[in-house]
């Protein structure tokens, strides 16, 4: 089986995910752009807490905490997950340590 491009993977994450908010927050797929941010959709801090906890269940990872507090919108959410399954330290906690250094 030939392995799949990044954009289609990228896409299949992103479906993942739309499809996870979705049961969660009880929101119509259609109606969760990549773009939107999380208060546009609606969400306080424990609706944003709420689907990192489902979606660490869907992926089987943990998302730390620092790198959850500062994900803002959906493509920022996407980017992180795909930083974690890849085995790599997320972009928002990567530049979170080198402001502590």
């Amino acid at each position: 089986m030939a392995e799949k491009e990044p954009t289609e993977a990228r896409d299949q994450l992103e479906a993942r995910v739309r499809a996870v908010i979705s049961r969660s927050r009880e929101i119509p797929e259609s109606e969760l752009s990549m773009e939107a941010t999380f208060e546009e959709l609606g969400f306080d801090s424990l609706d944003g807490f709420e689907i990192i906890f489902d979606l660490e269940d869907e992926f089987d990872i943990s998302i730390p905490d620092e790198a959850a507090r500062e994900i803002g919108d959906l493509r920022e959410l996407v980017d992180n997950l795909e930083a974690l399954l890849a085995g790599k330290t997320p972009a928002i906690a990567a530049k979170l340590e080198k402001v502590a250094e």
